[in-house]
């Protein structure tokens, strides 16, 4: 199968982080004075970028690590400015000065978020591990909506913090946010541990605030409201309705993940799993990366027919793509496993019976559809 357009690089500008968070899924080393590590060359990402451009390119993501913290990231700013891409960026605030957000309006259609774990200093602070990081956080979300920019808020979900998710949403209508999203605690790296030891939800408690945040919560705000549980198990209105969340699922086939150290990877899976890396940037062609991977070929051709287990059975596969196909491998080393969350609501009769194939099969058209909006 032919690829198609390469449409967003996901760039890892930085392996080191000013926070420690608790369920960060790649783990990054913590910065000091003391100690650091390399971020990603200047030059190397510009070429990056050159090469990606005639694949299709049109947006970058930067993230990390902390991406605020590359010391050259007001030059990477103003490079993606010059090439006309889309910016998104994923921060913990702390490094949002009215300098740097200035530099991010300055993009093609900006959209930043900022990770907030809690409505106050002691519950953020325990979660992102750095005595401050609260205080600092709002300060960088009001830069950036004095800058003109209405950061997305995201919350990581546990038991520690749970009980905030309502008061997360006042707090974010108050700083002048645009929108809030619920991200679960996924098993992987740190994010493990808290599933080991309890902290994490279980998935009765998930698919409970699931429900809850998507139509109660959702019906309390002008916000837009994400919650980050697969397709599945979302109502039709808020993938397409008035609430305006979107889907919110990987575009695995139009995406490619560069790390801080120039290596090609299918996103910052590649800093845990060296089986997900490709190549370097300084080495290898970008075009010929893309085209050739063979994990990235058998994607291209597999998807969606050949995931196993629940994921094999549901109507929403095509939409879905695993939800995270990263995540997925990391478990269990084969890219068609099926995602955790929806094998562990199978095991616990929790998976929603009206987004199965075989349902789906015995049932008029009509009464498909009338099933699935009641979902």
């Amino acid at each position: 199968m032919l690829s198609g357009p390469l449409k967003q690089i996901y760039f890892y500008l930085s392996a080191d982080c000013n926070l420690r968070c608790r369920h960060c899924w790649i783990a990054p080393s913590y910065r000091t004075e003391a100690r650091s590590h390399p971020a990603l060359d200047l030059e190397l990402f510009r070429s990056i970028i050159q090469q990606a451009k005639p694949l299709g390119l049109s947006g970058v993501k930067l993230t990390g690590g902390e991406p605020l913290l590359h010391p050259q990231i007001q030059e990477m700013l103003e490079f993606i400015r010059t090439e006309d891409l889309r910016l998104t960026v994923e921060t913990n605030g702390v490094l949002c000065t009215p300098e740097l957000t200035a530099k991010m309006a300055a993009c093609k259609n900006p959209f930043v978020s900022v990770s907030l774990d809690g409505t106050d200093a002691e519950t953020h602070e325990w979660v992102r591990g750095v005595p401050g990081c609260f205080d600092a956080a709002l300060g960088g979300i009001r830069n950036l909506v004095q800058t003109g920019l209405n950061p997305q808020l995201i919350m990581t979900i546990m038991r520690h913090n749970k009980d905030q998710m309502e008061a997360l949403v006042r707090l974010a209508e108050s700083l002048g946010a645009g929108s809030v999203k619920f991200n679960l605690v996924q098993p992987t790296a740190r994010g493990q541990r808290l599933h080991e030891s309890g902290e994490a939800l279980t998935i009765e408690e998930l698919v409970d605030l699931g429900r809850w945040a998507e139509t109660a919560l959702a019906d309390t705000t002008p916000l837009r409201l994400y919650y980050g549980h697969p397709p599945a198990f979302r109502p039709l209105g808020n993938m397409f309705g008035t609430h305006g969340n979107g889907c919110g699922v990987c575009g695995i086939l139009d995406i490619l993940g560069v790390l801080a150290d120039g290596s090609y990877a299918l996103c910052g899976i590649g800093e845990t799993v060296s089986d997900l890396v490709f190549g370097h940037a300084a080495t290898d062609h970008l075009a010929q990366v893309w085209n050739h991977t063979p994990v990235l070929r058998e994607l291209r051709e597999g998807l969606p027919h050949r995931f196993e287990g629940i994921c094999a059975g549901c109507v929403m596969k095509g939409r879905c793509l695993g939800s995270c196909i990263a995540q997925n491998y990391y478990r269990s080393r084969n890219i068609w496993a099926p995602f955790w969350f929806c094998e562990q609501a199978q095991e616990a009769g929790l998976f929603p019976k009206t987004r199965l194939e075989n349902l789906k099969s015995n049932v008029s058209q009509l009464a498909w559809n009338d099933l699935v909006e009641v979902v």
